[in-house]
């Protein structure tokens, strides 16, 4: 459709031209003394439009001839760019491959080329970044050479690249070589400079993904379980992690935080310092108890915490595995001296629901022997003997049953219980 239009144009100006030229008459006449020229006008606008284009291509001719100097001069700038271009291209691959010798002499080689451009006042538009960027990666290939004293002048030459005329440079240049500079502190064991270069970030970089992992890992180096719990939190609601992975890291960094009270009080502050949700967990509840009674401490307040696992185990007797069910009444045994009547009401409830469940005879056989119920405790602690499989409870059940037997003054049967309890082996 296009083409059609101009077909149209072209006639349309060559028909009015046709018609303009066809009947003009004028002439033009030119006094050169003593010549008289005659010229028709039609001669004359033709000879004025060759005139006027032939100007025009000779000055195009001249300013083609006067730029050829400047065009090789850029030409030979931007094989030059392009060449420095290429070689942090080349040290970025040759990272990549392993090949990390390679790879820091190409970085060098960026490097000089830039300097070169400098020499020459052209600067490129990225000369920062590509400066910042080529230290970096010299410097990553040193730390994979174990070449220490070259990463860290690699590292502070870009860290002094980005930090001048910062406006020129992106934001995300810098942060990324702190990034690294926090990841190799942490491949030399180095906790707290990992920590502090986490901590020249901005706010909102430190809240990223990749921070919040390093600044985990630095944590739990460097033996901050409380900074390294907070930061898995965030984590998990970054969705960092997948759902069954975030429980087992806060649920780890939740018991290391208690077994790292040394008196009843600390384990107090350790534990006001958890979440709801991880004070429900069996694993940090039982724990917690359990270094409540090591410490000698407030054993009603254990039993408190136990309660919701308590709870959870009698309504729903597949959600606690055998060894957690082990360890909830071993720390509920470890306070039975001083329990009250709700727990024992509890406990025999419990085992009257499920009177095959062997831990839960246990529990109420030494709660009752605790009571000095004979009778009974005998009875329960017979049947758990018999079907007990954690090696602990089993010993101390039969224990139990050989205690109860000399009580009676019962030899035969105390050296037959005693005999089973050596008999045991052990976990």
């Amino acid at each position: 459709m296009r083409a059609a239009l101009w077909f149209l144009a072209l006639f349309a100006i060559a028909a009015a031209v046709a018609l303009f030229a066809g009947n003009n008459q004028g002439t033009i006449t030119v006094f050169w003394p003593p010549w008289r020229v005659d010229l028709s006008l039609n001669l004359t606008l033709l000879i004025l439009l060759a005139a006027f284009v032939l100007l025009h291509v000779a000055l195009r001719a001249l300013s083609a001839l006067f730029s050829l100097p400047r065009q090789a001069r850029q030409w030979r700038l931007q094989q030059k760019e392009r060449s420095v271009h290429a070689a942090l291209l080349d040290a970025v691959a040759q990272l990549l491959a392993g090949r990390f010798s390679r790879s820091r002499k190409a970085a060098l080689a960026a490097l000089a080329q830039e300097r070169a451009l400098a020499a020459l006042d052209a600067q490129l538009p990225q000369a920062q970044q590509i400066r910042v960027l080529a230290h970096l990666l010299a410097a990553e290939s040193a730390q994979s050479l174990q070449d220490r004293p070259a990463r860290d002048a690699h590292l502070q030459q870009a860290l002094g690249e980005s930090a001048e005329r910062p406006v020129l440079a992106s934001p995300e240049t810098r942060e990324g070589v702190q990034l690294r500079a926090a990841r190799w502190a942490l491949d030399d064991r180095d906790a707290p400079a990992a920590l502090a270069r986490l901590e020249e970030l901005p706010q909102g970089a430190q809240r990223r993904t990749l921070a919040l992992r390093l600044r985990l890992k630095a944590a739990r180096q460097d033996r901050r379980t409380l900074e390294a719990l907070e930061t898995a939190r965030l984590l998990a609601k970054h969705r960092a992690f997948s759902d069954a992975a975030a429980q087992s890291i806060v649920r780890g960094l939740a018991t290391e935080l208690v077994s790292g009270a040394h008196d009843p009080a600390q384990l107090l502050r350790a534990w006001d310092e958890l979440e709801t949700v991880e004070r429900e967990m069996p694993e940090v509840a039982i724990h917690a108890a359990q270094r409540m009674v090591a410490l000698r401490g407030d054993l009603a307040l254990a039993r408190a915490w136990l309660l919701p696992v308590w709870e959870r185990m009698i309504e729903q007797p597949r959600s606690l595995g055998e060894s957690l069910r082990v360890k909830l009444v071993r720390a509920l045994e470890a306070g039975l001296d001083s329990v009250d009547a709700d727990w024992l009401a509890r406990i025999e409830s419990a085992q009257r629901n499920n009177p095959r469940d062997a831990n839960l005879q246990y529990l109420a056989g030494m709660a009752c022997m605790k009571r000095q119920l004979w009778g009974k405790a005998q009875q329960l602690l017979t049947h758990a003997g018999l079907a007990l499989q954690d090696p602990a409870l089993h010993r101390r059940a039969w224990q139990a049953l050989a205690q109860l037997a000399e009580a009676r003054d019962d030899a035969d049967q105390a050296s037959a219980a005693w005999k089973r309890a050596a008999q045991t082996e052990n976990p």
